[in-house]
């Protein structure tokens, strides 16, 4: 166990969000976070979710109706495991994903031409910031749309004790190949957190 991830008292996953207790970046994502998503954004076909974890969005996203492909590049006990998003050939209609923080650059470069219709990414608001994303991602292939929480989510590692809220922004990055090359910027409407926790 990372012994700074204990901070006074109290986790702090906002502030340490690298400090894993089980393996590489494994941070579940609350179920109201996806479910935010999927009822502000159509998705047709079938979704891939290619940094599973344990399954928490996985389950969210079989809720619509869709054909979920699930896996990951570390056994968490759901999905398939070993398959690395960044090196193979799979694509599907849909990828809707919370990736590993330090990868998020690379996962869009990789979803981007592995999506067929729409890529989801939740990222911190953050993401938008910086000169070499601007040069590398938004001025060539910038998000259709971006959908801000007007919550906030707290990341915690799966097993810990979920109490206090973050503070940290964050966002889904969603990639739409039918939408326009202008990016449309959202705000989800507050309530989620309530009805889904």
């Amino acid at each position: 166990m990372d012994p700074t991830y204990h901070l006074s008292g109290g986790f702090k996953p906002t502030m340490k969000r690298f400090a894993d207790l089980d393996g590489p970046d494994f941070f579940p994502t609350p179920a109201w976070a996806t479910h935010a998503l999927i009822e502000n954004e159509k998705f047709s076909g079938d979704i891939w979710e290619c940094a599973c974890g344990d399954g928490a969005m996985s389950r969210v996203l079989e809720k619509i109706g869709a054909q979920v492909i699930s896996s990951d590049l570390y056994p968490r006990g759901f999905g398939e495991e070993g398959v690395d998003f960044l090196d193979n050939d799979r694509c599907a209609d849909n990828i809707i994903t919370n990736p590993p923080y330090n990868s998020a650059e690379g996962f869009v470069a990789s979803g981007v031409s592995k999506a067929q219709r729409k890529f989801a990414l939740l990222l911190r608001l953050a993401f938008l910031e910086g000169a070499n994303r601007t040069n590398t991602i938004f001025s060539r292939i910038p998000p259709s749309r971006v959908w801000v929480f007007s919550e906030r989510i707290t990341f915690y590692p799966a097993g810990a004790e979920v109490k206090g809220s973050g503070t940290t922004a964050y966002a889904w990055f969603v990639w739409d190949k039918d939408a326009s090359s202008n990016t449309e910027l959202k705000w989800f409407k507050p309530g989620y957190k309530a009805r889904y926790s």
